[in-house]
């Protein structure tokens, strides 16, 4: 027979797992029974009513959240000119053209982000089977082909945040860390959602977001309001 702990008897006690909280009295509850042996990281856990077998009806996306998701982010910047030492600057840790290729190539290197000017996508366009697969390949879409290097630099750097569905029609994100304040983590909840949100398949029908779920990593996942989210302003406070 397995051995409740006293903290997770407390737990079951305390927190109705049936209950739809908001976001604010959700994040109490992590930080209350948070685990003291490390800085965990705060996830999110977003049932879609979407069909995942349609490739029209998929999620995917990539945001840099107000608060970043407190960890250091490797960025590899493919620019030219005056552009590089502003690169450097922001926070960029290789900066450069063809002669960087063989680090992204080096599998025991890890970036997570590259960023590229226009002028030097001729030399990026070679690294498509390498970075295309790793979700780190320079587009316009995400903002990572770009004129103004400094800033998106900068941008990215707080942490960008990927998220696709799985094949059961779910997305998994973190937003943060339980040390963040409360006010971060909500904020970042909100910012996530907002963008989650406009990506709405237009073939999708019913309900898009059924269930969200906030967690710690090895904590609980606590059930949150909908209708609270959707009270939640966009308006994003400063730090």
């Amino acid at each position: 027979m397995v051995k409740i702990t006293k903290k997770k008897q407390q737990i079951i006690k305390n927190i109705n797992f049936k209950k739809e909280y908001n976001i604010e009295d959700a994040i109490n509850l992590m930080k209350h029974y948070k685990n003291k042996k490390f800085n965990e990281s705060v996830d999110v856990c977003i049932n879609l009513g979407i069909d995942p077998k349609k490739t029209d009806q998929n999620i995917r996306g990539i945001t840099v959240l107000p608060h970043g998701i407190g960890r250091n982010i490797k960025i590899a910047v493919f620019t030219q000119g005056d552009n590089i030492e502003q690169a450097m600057k922001n926070g960029a840790d290789i900066v450069g053209g063809s002669e960087i290729i063989p680090k992204l190539k080096n599998k025991k290197n890890h970036f997570d982000i590259v960023i590229a000017s226009p002028d030097t996508m001729h030399i990026v366009s070679k690294l498509g089977p390498i970075l295309g697969p790793k979700g780190i390949m320079p587009n316009p879409k995400t903002g990572t082909i770009t004129e103004n290097i400094a800033k998106t630099v900068k941008k990215f750097k707080k942490g960008p945040v990927r998220y696709k569905n799985d094949k059961n029609g779910i997305i998994h994100v973190t937003i943060g860390k339980i040390n963040f304040t409360n006010l971060q983590l909500k904020n970042n909840f909100s910012a996530l959602m907002n963008e989650i949100k406009k990506l709405k398949p237009k073939n999708s029908k019913g309900t898009f977001i059924k269930k969200i779920f906030l967690s710690t990593t090895m904590g609980f996942g606590i059930m949150i309001n909908i209708e609270n989210i959707n009270k939640i302003q966009q308006k994003i406070s400063p730090k």
